[in-house]
């Protein structure tokens, strides 16, 4: 396992449990059905068995019903092998989940009682599985987003609960930027300096104590301590998948969709079912990893600019779809050209070397001591440019459509809390539909 100076990972995580079960009186653990979100169960019980500790483990595990049934398998070994040391909480309720497979809707709902002659598997048939007809959960709303879900329950859980609560999250800062930004985030407020934790409010906090494992370190620690996993990962392997690509993850998801085809080849039964979930789903079997959903590099059809293709593209959308790019895009070329971005100075230059229409627009107010750029124009492509990708241009555009990208992240943009709210209005609005 990776060593810092005298310790090992293995050794720093149990200090950090050590330091969780002594200052915290409520515990739970965000449990995906993943190898890491697995990993950190296993060694969270496996610590309170070898002390003793006779408190109750929060398991919370929010079930998008769309997956292997491998998954399935290992989520129910998992809560019915250890009920005499957990506080069970899964979580089967509709719930708002991004589609990035179809061009016509931006989410799908899980255990939607209006599909269920569609859903890919039965409810869970277990005591503590909470649906709409046991639900205990007062914040839900019907069909609210599932990031939202996943946030709220925290609070409930604190509050549900005396004294101080901490949620355990399975992130590791290598898997991806996002990840490691959860951890490194200047901003957060922290317990006693811990990097590794985070306030979430009154006496409520989040803690990521496999933030510098590796995947490698993941699977030395199951074969070596013996830890229950979840078996498609065997599938996987036995499929030629490296051990970075692997992924359980909601098969709709932009995580996910490169992936969507070993449902396919992996567990066919699933697959008839999860094909015929979504619209979109085959399509993005078929494409998922290829240039036609923005997954390798593109290129631009003979006769197109990057911004005819983007006006082509957008065409073809349907017209809530056309208006939510429309929107995002507008957006961000009025930040270019009124108010501007940060790059680096060796990204200005290059700018600058190409006779990109820019304008240096000084210091400004982020918190950066980069200086600001407007672009007089949106570039057709910025290829050329090597020492940065966070510039604007068409092809950025086209990139977000081909990959069903609602959001545009790619663009660098995230929900606005005012996006949220109307989301959430429109799907309290239509929900008797």
């Amino acid at each position: 396992m990776k060593k810092y100076l005298d310790i090992d990972v293995y050794q720093a995580v149990n200090q950090r449990l050590k330091f969780i079960f002594e200052n915290f009186d409520n515990i739970y653990v965000a449990f995906s059905g993943g190898k890491d979100s697995g990993l950190l169960l296993n060694l969270l019980l496996d610590y309170k068995r070898k002390h003793n500790i006779k408190k109750k483990i929060g398991v919370f595990h929010q079930d998008f019903e769309a997956q292997y049934k491998l998954t399935t398998e290992f989520v129910t070994r998992m809560f019915q092998n250890n009920l005499d040391d957990i506080e069970p909480y899964w979580v089967c309720l509709p719930m708002g989940s991004r589609c990035a497979v179809s061009n016509y809707q931006m989410y799908w709902y899980p255990w939607d009682p209006d599909k269920k002659d569609l859903w890919v598997r039965e409810m869970p048939d277990f005591p503590y599985v909470i649906n709409l007809d046991n639900n205990p959960l007062e914040f839900y709303k019907y069909k609210m987003v599932q990031e939202d879900l996943y946030a709220e329950f925290g609070y409930w859980y604190a509050k549900h609960h005396q004294g101080s609560s901490i949620c355990l999250l399975g992130i590791r800062a290598d898997e991806s930027l996002n990840r490691f930004r959860a951890y490194a985030n200047e901003h957060k407020v922290l317990i006693e300096d811990k990097q590794w934790t985070a306030k979430m409010g009154d006496n409520f906090y989040n803690a990521y104590p496999l933030y510098d494992w590796t995947t490698k370190d993941v699977w030395v620690a199951n074969g070596k301590f013996g830890f229950d996993y979840n078996k498609i990962y065997d599938l996987f392997y036995k499929a030629g998948l490296s051990i970075n690509q692997m992924r359980v993850a909601s098969p709709y998801h932009e995580a996910a969709k490169e992936s969507l085809n070993l449902y396919r080849v992996l567990e066919p039964d699933t697959w008839v079912k999860v094909v015929g979930r979504v619209q979109g789903a085959n399509f993005g079997a078929m494409y998922g990893a290829t240039k036609l959903l923005g997954s390798r590099r593109i290129t631009l059809p003979k006769g197109h600019t990057w911004r005819s293709y983007v006006k082509f593209l957008l065409a073809t959308l349907p017209e809530a779809m056309r208006r939510n790019y429309i929107e995002k895009f507008k957006t961000s070329i009025r930040f270019w050209w009124k108010r501007g971005g940060v790059v680096s100075e060796d990204a200005i230059k290059e700018l600058e070397a190409c006779n990109y229409p820019i304008k240096r627009n000084g210091l400004t107010h982020y918190r950066s001591a980069k200086e600001a750029v407007r672009f007089l124009g949106t570039p057709d492509s910025t290829d050329d440019i090597k020492s940065t990708i966070d510039i604007p241009s068409w092809k950025r555009m086209a990139v977000c459509i081909l990959k069903n990208d609602h959001l545009c992240k790619h663009m660098g943009f995230a929900q606005t809390k005012q996006q949220s709210l109307r989301e959430k209005e429109l799907l309290n609005k239509y929900r008797n539909l």
